[in-house]
């Protein structure tokens, strides 16, 4: 029975790990892969995710994935390989919390992180190298980010 239970198991998270096999974003209007930079944003779409990626809710959310990960690094020592999904989503939480304004797509292979997409300031592009190499098992950081200030929306 135990080996039943141990074999369906192993499955249920074998099949969520395939199915689950989405690019980190920081915002809904990054870059959908990491091929491409992204469009230049509205005063608009900036605002809406400043304040998503700023609201109570959103931060706690980034706060409790961190804990959680956290927690989880020190039961494995924090030397175990780390899966691609979760080194990925570790660094768009990471970058999401300290560049709320960013549109951010990351992805993650063998410890090597690609970030792609668009941030508003040169400060905000510095802090990204940094902020992913504070992730455990992020052996390097590759950036494809442009500055793009946002555009004002156009007057209806």
């Amino acid at each position: 029975m135990r080996k039943i239970t141990l074999l369906v198991l192993s499955s249920i998270l074998l099949l969520g790990t395939v199915a689950c096999d989405n690019k980190a974003k920081t915002s809904s209007s990054a870059p959908d892969t990491t091929e491409k930079t992204g469009e230049v944003p509205t005063d608009k779409t900036i605002l809406a995710n400043q304040k998503d990626a700023t609201s109570q809710v959103r931060r706690d959310q980034l706060n409790a994935d961190i804990r959680a990960r956290e927690q989880r690094n020190n039961v494995t020592g924090g030397n175990a390989t780390r899966a691609n999904s979760d080194l990925a989503s570790e660094v768009r939480s990471k970058l999401e919390a300290n560049i709320p304004s960013s549109q951010l797509t990351v992805a993650a292979k063998d410890g090597a992180v690609v970030v792609v997409g668009n941030v508003q300031t040169q400060e905000q592009l510095n802090k990204i190298n940094s902020l992913a190499k504070e992730i455990k098992g992020v052996r390097s950081v590759k950036v494809v980010v442009k500055i793009v200030p946002a555009v004002p929306s156009p007057k209806l």
